[in-house]
């Protein structure tokens, strides 16, 4: 039993959802469901689960080529899970099912339209009746790029991160994604929230003066607006983004409200943070709240098992698993101690990934929440119907209305 603890500052909490896990071997455990991960119910029954544990949001996982154990290429593996569905769908298909937690599809901006994507998140944000968020993504593989035909990239190696000229694509790559939320926070404020009159007396549906042109001009988009689709519950869906090093902390920095960080230890965590505190005060957020999660893929047991758990999925895998991000094994009381230590170099919450779902995502709602609960630092209620009101997150003012 660990030490008594006072009462830290409640710990945000979310699950990123992929496949059977995140482990390349999940899927063969007895807890898996192979067989139903193209299936509407398999998604329904993981995010309810994650309700049940009244976790902040679900993040789904998307790309636009198949799943591959290299890192910028594809692989030739059968033993693995291969398909996805598409992740705005998936969270447009379980909101009606869910009541309170937020619904995070991620979206690669590389290769899709802003116009689509605000009215594809606008639209998950009204099903949802305001739980929709949105995680950013960015591509330079090869392969995926041959599925559009518009533009080519140099081949990627992991090796190669820090080659000048593959710098070069990366930093291009987040300056567009830096555009793309531009134009897609416009787009959410191009209808006023009252825009919409619906008085069939007068025959009059919509303000045409409340409806805007953003008319964005960029390296990247030219953007004439407005949307569609009329300004959604939350005003602004929250956006998201996973970040490693400097050039995504700037993005997450000047134009998100969460950050993804992947930090080995504590003192690593505090400097990520110091990082993007600084880079918010160069793009002149200082004032605005953006949270810090971090992220760590886990394995959780009551007992010693979980690394052993660990090494007989590498097993079938034929290789260990590694990851971007901290690899956790351990029981929730240790991983409860660990989250709180991170929290206090600045971390505001963490974005769980679980190694295998069927066991490990029930692991986090039944064990490492009501830990947390003991120790008075995480939630015994929801306490918001919005993603953004249980982040703390305002509802912004919109742009363009009129100042009264």
């Amino acid at each position: 039993m660990s030490a008594p603890h006072s009462s830290p500052a409640p710990i945000h909490l979310a699950v990123a959802l992929d496949g059977a896990g995140w482990h390349p071997a999940a899927w063969r455990e007895p807890q898996a469901r192979p067989r139903d991960l193209l299936t509407a119910g398999y998604w329904a029954d993981l995010v309810t689960e994650a309700e049940r544990g009244l976790l902040d949001f679900v993040t789904f996982e998307d790309a636009l080529g198949l799943q591959s154990s290299h890192f910028a290429e594809p692989d030739e593996r059968t033993d693995q899970v291969r398909g996805r569905l598409d992740a705005v769908l998936i969270a447009a298909r379980v909101a009606p099912l869910t009541h309170h937690i937020g619904l995070v599809p991620t979206v690669v901006t590389t290769h899709t339209e802003p116009f689509h994507t605000s009215k594809a998140v606008a639209t998950l944000d009204y099903v949802s009746a305001g739980r929709a968020g949105l995680r950013v993504q960015v591509s330079a593989r090869q392969h995926e790029a041959a599925h559009f035909g518009r533009r080519t990239f140099p081949r990627l190696r992991i090796e190669d991160l820090d080659a000048p000229e593959v710098r070069e694509v990366t930093a291009e790559l987040f300056e567009e994604a830096a555009d793309y939320v531009e134009v897609v926070r416009r787009l959410w404020d191009s209808w006023e929230d009252d825009a919409e009159i619906r008085d069939a007396a007068t025959g009059r549906f919509v303000d045409r003066d409340k409806l805007h042109y953003i008319d964005f001009e960029g390296r990247h988009f030219s953007v004439k607006g407005p949307s569609i689709t009329p300004r959604p519950p939350q005003g602004q869906p929250v956006v998201s983004a996973l970040a490693h090093r400097s050039v995504p902390f700037h993005l997450v920095a000047g134009a998100a409200d969460i950050g993804y960080v992947t930090p080995h230890d504590a003192t690593h965590a505090g400097a990520i943070v110091d990082e993007i505190r600084a880079a918010q005060a160069a793009a002149g957020r200082a004032e605005d709240l953006v949270h810090v999660f971090g992220d760590l893929v886990v394995f959780l047991d009551d007992d010693p098992a979980a690394a052993a758990r660990l090494a007989r999925l590498d097993g079938l895998a034929g290789y260990a698993y590694t990851s971007d991000a901290k690899v956790f094994t351990g029981t929730p009381v240790q991983l409860a101690d660990l989250l709180l230590q991170w929290q206090r170099a600045g971390l505001s919450g963490f974005r769980l990934r679980p190694g295998v779902l069927g066991h490990d995502l029930r692991a986090i709602t039944r064990g490492l929440v009501p830990e947390l609960q003991r120790r008075g630092a995480f939630r015994r209620a929801y306490e918001a119907d919005t993603l953004r009101g249980l982040l703390g997150l305002p509802r912004p003012a919109n742009r363009y209305a009129a100042a009264v």
